[in-house]
């Protein structure tokens, strides 16, 4: 087959389908819609993939810029003649698909676009209704994903739910057991806190913020690793500064709270490796790809309640959960879980096993090629599936 891949930006989610569609008997074809800013994936894509070049993909797109690329991508998909077109998120490269009435369309949910932007306003609504009906098949990440595409009016029948994964190679626990055998946990031993979304406020690190401020004057073995930047990296070092945190040392002569910046691939174990605890306060997600990685390495989590997390998290078995946008709930979570850290290591060895069981990228991504069996076989009936540049 002939796939046309289409997507938002390039990230490391783009590169992990690219790379395993790379690995297939089909033509795999990239194209871009915008770029938003500094390029997070460092990674470059397979040479088996063709990168399709056209205006988009160079800057953030616009609804100005609609009826462009949407006149664009009908040439595109003229020249290219794809069996598939696969489109995400909902409302950007999807409906935009959509609107050239090509078929066969497999729209890929981001997880964001059915969570947070479909109920932005009515035309937001209408827009994920639209690129949904004119769908031969889905694919979503989680459980409250495909609920949402079903109340959208997508067909039950036609959604394929997996979770996207990740590489349990590449995310092991290392050697995180040995060491906590050779040096058990003891009160006053540094006690570290791990953030790796983005500073941004759908990702609540605000509150991870507020609630490392709390905890922090009563455990002085606390520390905070903070990875990544964003729009709220001014407001996150005046809660520091407030605290008094940021020119301060840690009982082992650390700062209290370290910014690494923005981690590369393969540098994330790393961090992973040296934190006691992951910690992340997102209001919205599907199946968090952060959280996976954290558990796939043995690092105990301590996550937001909402539906996506509590499809992996158990309290006191595999992590915990707190009240979304509760720091104070948090901050009271964090010294639970220091107060457990002889069960620690039992802890990550309940999320490394679910990882294994659930979330390995090599077993869930075949059935990817069920949603194009679905789209070629059962979806739009009737509608024309090449499209004419007139």
């Amino acid at each position: 087959m002939r796939i046309l891949y289409f997507s938002r930006d390039y990230t490391t989610h783009d590169h992990r389908f690219l790379s395993a569609l790379a690995k297939s008997d089909h033509k795999i074809y990239y194209l871009r819609l915008e770029r938003r800013g500094p390029q997070l994936e460092d990674r470059a894509l397979p040479p088996e993939i063709e990168i399709v070049a056209w205006s988009g993909g160079k800057a953030p797109a616009s609804l100005k810029d609609g009826p462009r690329l949407w006149y664009e991508l009908k040439q595109v998909i003229h020249r290219i003649q794809p069996d598939i077109l696969h489109a995400g998120p909902i409302q950007r490269s999807a409906f935009l698909a959509a609107l050239t009435g090509f078929q066969p369309l497999v729209s890929m949910s981001w997880g964001y676009d059915l969570l947070h932007d479909a109920g932005r306003n009515a035309a937001w609504r209408w827009a994920t209704r639209f690129t949904l009906r004119h769908s031969a098949a889905m694919i979503g990440d989680c459980e409250i994903i495909r609920q949402l595409a079903v109340s959208y009016g997508m067909a039950a029948d036609r959604i394929v739910t997996f979770p996207w994964g990740i590489d349990l190679e590449h995310f092991t626990p290392g050697d995180r057991w040995a060491r906590a055998e050779q040096s058990p946990s003891e009160v006053g031993k540094p006690f570290t806190l791990l953030s790796t979304r983005s500073w941004e406020p759908i990702y609540g690190v605000e509150t991870i913020a507020r609630a490392f401020a709390q905890v922090a004057r009563e455990r002085p073995e606390l520390r905070l690793v903070m990875l990544g930047n964003g729009s709220q990296a001014g407001l996150l070092r005046q809660i520091f500064s407030r605290s008094g945190l940021l020119d301060e040392l840690g009982s082992d002569s650390s700062p209290r709270v370290l910014f690494p910046g923005q981690a590369a691939y393969a540098d994330l174990p790393r961090f992973y490796h040296s934190a006691d605890l992951y910690l992340a306060a997102t209001h919205s997600d599907g199946t968090s790809i952060s959280l996976l990685e954290a558990m796939a390495c043995g690092c105990p989590v301590l996550v937001s309640d909402i539906p996506g997390n509590r499809e992996w998290v158990t309290p006191g078995e595999n992590g915990w959960l707190f009240p979304l946008g509760d720091p104070d709930a948090l901050a009271g979570a964090i010294l639970q879980a220091v107060e457990q850290r002889h069960r620690l290591p039992e802890i990550g060895r309940n999320a490394r096993r679910l990882a294994e069981g659930r979330a390995d990228w090599a077993k869930n991504f075949p059935w990817l090629f069920e949603a194009y069996r679905i789209a070629r076989t059962l979806g739009m009936k009737g509608r024309k599936r090449r499209i004419d540049l007139v």
